[in-house]
């Protein structure tokens, strides 16, 4: 009876294999990443008003949009790690808590030091988001359909970004900047109310809580009390090295600092990693460094270039912010049919090698705002918007009991790629065009992504540590006698 349902169900759309209730869980889901977006472009918006009000200078004003990364990678080990033990519902819970009480905080700021406070905050759940989310959505719904749920979900983010430049032409003109904060409750009041009664997620239910396991992904960290203390200390360290090189403490200290919160990073993961599996967190923090790093220098620096270089007006820049918005939407939504057909790891690299052919011309294009914003459609359609599978890509590296902590842990860490990346193309911008920096660092991150997640760097580098490795966590059981396929994580 087994085998013939089995065979059955591929015969089934593939929207009719996912329950009234699936669906349900992965819109509450979705609506965080709507957050995750809506919060990004908001503080870009009105960090001039901000600043106005605040008399802020250009380098504290930057440190509010940055200040977030110096909280993530905490945030996204701790309630990751929360969700390992206690549940994926649990996690995207205090997640939207905690990225509520942030966004309620910078409404109510009454200065820098109150409203970089709030951002800590919000980076912290916005971490925790990530990971609980991408974890509980994919562990509800079918094997089968896995990609799709991660490239729909990350989708999110896209749409956040497009309603809030929208919002914002509304709302700031006639009752200014602090109200996107307030109307920025209203989704988290939804995402909280919807959330209330899901259940659990399936495969965390029946691989951890139904045999009574209780995962401790930082039992490593604190086998001993000197191992305690010595990562206390590194805690500290990472935090205080990485609040300094974000804000103006840091002054000529950034390498220095740089590299103190590099090492003390590449502790945890060695840690948290063990024996067996330290080579894959280390290779796989590189890579999601670099995956931000190709990607985040034209979601941070687009709207300066198009002002500066190609001389746009504010409507015009609303316009092609628009066209971008909407190719990373569609991106990620045939990311996930993408890879469901061919695995995450080809459909990623695979969809990354073809957008080397719109880096250029994107950067080439001056005067035609119509078809630099078809070009700009195509490139973040088959760049950022391949990201989608990043959820699908990370978590199929690692088991059930782990997945939320490491998925957490490593995301966000790597994500300080992102914070690097605006840095790094206003750098080589001061040699040559700002339009010719992004296309440069674009296509080299680009160019190494494809080599890092086409040849399964990752994955090859864990075998040689742990040769028993299994090669995707969150694909289907293979059916009694037939052999299993090596690889569908790529």
């Amino acid at each position: 009876m087994e085998s013939t349902v089995q065979k059955s169900r591929p015969t089934l759309p593939w929207y009719r294999e996912v329950s009234r209730t699936q669906w349900k869980s992965f819109f509450a889901a979705w609506i965080g990443y709507v957050l995750d977006g809506f919060d990004f472009v908001l503080i870009t918006l009105v960090l001039t008003e901000i600043s106005d009000d605040f008399g802020l200078s250009t380098v504290q004003a930057a440190s509010l949009i940055s200040g977030a990364f110096i909280t993530r990678w905490l945030g996204g080990a701790v309630l990751g790690a929360i969700g390992d033990r206690y549940g994926r519902k649990l996690s995207m819970v205090l997640s939207i808590m905690l990225y509520s009480l942030g966004t309620f905080a910078c409404g109510f700021a009454w200065d820098f030091h109150s409203l970089f406070a709030a951002r800590l905050a919000i980076g912290m759940g916005m971490a925790g988001e990530y990971s609980a989310s991408a974890t509980y959505v994919m562990e509800s719904w079918p094997a089968r359909v896995r990609s799709r749920a991660s490239g729909f979900l990350i989708s999110g983010f896209s749409v956040g970004s497009v309603l809030a430049a929208q919002v914002y032409n509304w709302v700031v003109p006639s009752l200014g900047w602090r109200w996107m904060f307030y109307l920025g409750l209203i989704p988290i009041a939804v995402a909280l109310w919807m959330r209330r009664a899901l259940p659990e997620a399936e495969e965390w239910a029946s691989d951890v809580a139904d045999k009574g396991a209780r995962p401790n992904p930082f039992g490593p960290l604190f086998r001993t009390s000197r191992l305690a203390v010595v990562n206390t200390v590194l805690v500290v360290a990472a935090t205080l090295s990485l609040f300094m090189i974000f804000t103006p403490g840091g002054g000529g200290l950034v390498p220095l600092l740089s590299a103190v919160a590099g090492l003390s990073l590449a502790a945890f993961a060695v840690q948290l990693g063990g024996r067996k599996g330290w080579l894959l967190y280390v290779s796989m923090i590189v890579t999601l460094f670099f995956a931000f790093l190709y990607s985040w220098p034209i979601q941070a620096l687009l709207p300066t270039y198009l002002k500066t270089e190609l001389g746009y007006t504010t409507d015009q820049v609303t316009d092609v912010l628009y066209f971008a918005g909407f190719g990373t939407m569609i991106g990620c939504w045939a990311a996930g049919f993408l890879g469901d057909w061919i695995g995450a790891r080809k459909a990623y690299a695979l969809t990354l090698l073809a957008s080397l052919a719109f880096v250029y011309p994107v950067f080439a294009v001056k005067d035609n705002l119509l078809l630099l914003g078809c070009l700009l459609f195509l490139l973040q359609a088959t760049s950022f918007g391949i990201s989608g599978l990043l959820p699908r890509y990370i978590g199929g590296h690692f088991p059930t009991a782990s997945r939320g902590a490491a998925l957490g842990f490593t995301y966000n860490v790597g994500a300080l790629g992102g914070a690097v990346a605006p840095v790094l193309g206003a750098h080589l911008a001061s040699g040559m065009d700002l339009g010719q920096a992004l296309a440069v660092l674009t296509f080299a991150g680009t160019v190494i992504m494809v080599l890092l997640v086409g040849f399964d760097v990752p994955a090859r580098l864990n075998r040689l540590t742990d040769p028993d490795a299994e090669a995707d966590h969150l694909a289907a059981p293979v059916p009694a006698g037939k052999p299993a396929k090596a690889d569908r994580v790529g």
